[in-house]
């Protein structure tokens, strides 16, 4: 599929963007991103990245917290 064709299925959304640090799950809610509707595949834009980045170190006061399962593939 050339670049062309490959941005053709690229729309804006805004997604949940999760990341595991230290043992803990980071989860970021509503972050812009260009999701290939074919693939899932997200793209950020440097700005969101480094947004996103910015977010993770200064680690605030979260707006809530999540329990979440863990189970272990086997």
């Amino acid at each position: 599929m050339s670049d062309y064709q490959w941005n053709e299925h690229l729309v804006e959304q805004k997604v949940t963007y999760t990341l595991e640090m230290d043992g803990k799950l980071i989860v970021i809610e509503n972050v812009p991103a260009r999701v290939n509707v074919e693939t899932g595949e997200q793209l950020f834009a440097p700005e969101t990245v480094e947004h996103l980045q910015k977010l993770i170190w200064e680690q605030k006061k979260p707006k809530r917290m999540l329990q979440v399962p863990v189970y272990e593939y086997a």
